[in-house]
């Protein structure tokens, strides 16, 4: 469940890349997901070390972890809004240079996303389980699972682009969640996964009242084919 965001940011991010360097970042992505949460598991007393409290503003006592969630926040939200500023009003094409992004560079910003959602699913499950073993198997096919289903949930979101502006939406709230997170505001995630679930559900009926209108929705894409009509 906590893998979810990570598929949809992931998604949304390599969009941004040439279709084929997409797969490959893609593939990155999760490999670094995956090996980032296991690393995290044989550092446990370190996991650990990071609730501890560093200092203390306005009455509230801060910690790494406190400090990760809420710099990853800030991240997801800075994000989305700038993807959904650019999908509805930003330049379109190869020659939209401001839109472009580097394979390296798009590498470089799901290594953020994933140690901000790996120290939330790594707590998770230290919370849940004291056998190291049975983490690092949970941990392992729990990616691999998320890779049997990038691609397709990637191309859902990116073909459909209300979905697409329903996902970055969520990531902002997801965005504010972290932060109300790491200033020690629990926001139960049950709530978060069934606003999600509703609101794609009541999508899914938009999407199939819009085939039968043939009116697709367009959102402006940096690599889309500068010959096509307008």
């Amino acid at each position: 469940m906590l893998g979810i965001d990570n598929i949809v940011f992931i998604s949304i991010l390599v969009d941004k890349l040439p279709a084929a360097e997409q797969k490959r970042a893609r593939l990155i992505g999760l490999f670094l997901a995956m090996f980032m949460r296991v690393g995290l598991l044989f550092v446990l007393s370190w996991i650990i070390g990071l609730t501890a409290p560093l200092f203390t503003v306005l009455a509230q006592e801060i910690s790494g972890r406190d400090l990760i969630l809420i710099g990853g926040g800030l991240f997801l939200i800075w994000k989305s809004t700038a993807e959904i500023h650019q999908s509805l009003e930003g330049a379109e094409g190869q020659t939209a240079a401001a839109v472009k992004a580097s394979f390296f560079s798009v590498i470089a910003q799901i290594i953020v996303v994933d140690m901000v959602f790996s120290l939330d699913s790594i707590i998770t499950a230290v919370g849940m389980v004291d056998q190291l073993a049975v983490m690092i198997t949970a941990v392992v096919v729990s990616v691999a699972l998320m890779m049997l289903f990038a691609a397709a949930i990637g191309r859902f979101v990116n073909e459909h682009p209300t979905i697409k502006m329903l996902a970055l939406a969520f990531l902002v709230v997801v965005g504010v969640v972290l932060i109300a997170e790491g200033f020690d505001q629990h926001v139960p995630k049950g709530y978060i996964y069934f606003a999600m679930a509703f609101s794609v559900g009541v999508e899914m009926l938009n999407i199939r009242m819009r085939k039968r209108s043939k009116k697709p929705a367009h959102l402006k894409s940096a690599y889309a084919d500068e010959m096509a009509p307008k």
